[in-house]
């Protein structure tokens, strides 16, 4: 998830917020590995999953490890791409490793739910996607794997998304080898799913507006209850039918759950003919509702 570097006044009300995202979610992060993830051996991708791999076979510091994996990978990545990290992502990484080391000093390596892998793998998730969301607002990336994939990206052409999965697969896998049981990897794989759900919730909050394609030949009525009723707007899109030619005019719109449950109930009862597509609405932007001003400087 790669930003580049972007210029932000020192001390000022937006770099607080940005420093203090960070210092809080590299903490919780922490928390996620040395309490859910380390004691049960799991290994979730990233630096952090080889440094939990090494931990076990030289009883090596997971924090301090993670962070000599983290520096040069950086530097490479500067070296390679270009200036796209910032002291940001630096702090980010190095207040992990210090939070991750100084957790396990006073905690040590027992897992704080005992005899239950699953639980801790669930929770463990939620932690580390929480703290990485955190870390991606203040528009911080977490480096470490996630470098290796960009440097892939650029000379190989291949999806990012696809190579980060790659990579952090490939480091599951090592797991397995080592430890020599497939719950490891299993667990590991529920880790990364959970941590993903959890940073687009964090990045884009919990959305459960609906954006519906309606084609009606009564979309002038249609019109009139989302315009008039609902009190929202929307969008004339020009179409032809496939089967027969016929132009067709969709309403394109936007509507919170209990309106859709209006919506759809009126358009049954005016022309239960009618066509209509319901999509999830992971954000949005825009007039009625969240700014995309208040969106970027948040």
């Amino acid at each position: 998830m790669p930003f580049f570097l972007l210029k932000e006044k020192p001390f000022t009300k937006k770099w607080f917020l940005s420093y203090s995202l960070i210092v809080i979610g590299s903490f919780i992060l922490a928390t996620g590995f040395v309490f859910f993830i380390t004691p049960y051996k799991i290994v979730p991708g990233g630096v952090y999953g080889i440094s939990i791999v090494l931990h076990y076979i030289f009883n090596t510091p997971v924090g301090a490890v993670a962070l000599s994996f983290d520096i040069p990978l950086t530097i490479i990545g500067i070296k390679v791409l270009g200036p796209r990290f910032g002291v940001k992502t630096v702090v980010g990484f190095s207040l992990t490793a210090i939070f991750t080391d100084l957790l396990t000093y006073l905690w040590g390596f027992e897992p704080l739910v005992k005899g239950d892998a699953l639980l801790s793998s669930i929770f463990g998730g939620v932690l580390i996607g929480f703290g990485l969301g955190l870390i991606f607002r203040s528009k911080a990336t977490s480096g470490g794997s996630d470098i290796i994939a960009m440097i892939l990206h650029k000379y190989t052409k291949l999806n990012l998304g696809m190579l980060m999965i790659y990579v952090d697969s490939t480091i599951v896998m090592l797991g397995l080898v080592i430890f020599r049981d497939w719950k490891i990897p299993l667990y590991s794989w529920i880790v990364i799913y959970i941590t993903g759900k959890v940073i687009d919730v964090v990045m884009n909050g919990v959305n459960y507006d609906k954006s519906l394609f309606i084609i009606s030949d009564k979309h002038e009525e249609i019109r009139d209850k989302i315009i008039n009723n609902l009190k929202r707007g929307g969008t004339y899109i020009d179409g032809k039918g496939m089967y027969n030619m016929q132009d067709r005019r969709i309403i394109f719109t936007v509507v919170s759950r209990r309106e859709l449950a209006l919506l759809e109930e009126y358009v049954q009862q005016i022309d239960p003919k009618a066509f209509l597509t319901v999509l999830d609405a992971t954000e949005i932007l825009g007039e009625g509702f969240k700014s995309l001003k208040e969106k970027v400087n948040n």
